[in-house]
């Protein structure tokens, strides 16, 4: 089934993605934006494996067909997987997603990285509900 392959691989890179963020948040100074930079690539791939998830999810298990992450988000939390606080989070995140590819200026990939324990946690708890 293509849903429990992208779960396990969702699962993965969000292993790698909170490994990358402890490593950046507990390295020293020179070594800091190396491991942020990739904390912040792990994320964008994370990114795009939860919005796929979500997606066969609600085409497999719902009959739903959505063509983009927001409205994979949207049409997830109108079906009550997501309470609003959620919702937006998710929205949020995937605005910042699309931000990855500015973070050659240091404020914004500082801004980013900053977010990332927020939606680490978040991503676990719909990583949970898509097991079930």
């Amino acid at each position: 089934m293509a849903l429990e392959k992208l779960v396990k691989d969702f699962e993965k890179a969000l292993e790698r993605l909170e490994e990358a963020y402890l490593r950046a948040r507990n390295s020293n100074e020179s070594d800091y934006p190396f491991f942020r930079d990739s904390a912040i690539q792990r994320f964008e791939f994370t990114v795009e494996i939860f919005w796929k998830c979500i997606k066969t999810y609600l085409r497999e298990k719902e009959g739903i067909e959505c063509r983009s992450p927001k409205s994979c988000v949207r049409e997830f939390f109108s079906l009550g997987y997501l309470t609003e606080g959620e919702a937006i989070t998710f929205l949020k995140m995937i605005d910042d997603r699309n931000l990855t590819s500015h973070t050659y200026r240091e404020e914004v990939a500082e801004q980013l990285f900053s977010k990332l324990n927020t939606y680490i946690i978040q991503l676990k708890k719909v990583l949970e509900r898509l097991r079930k």
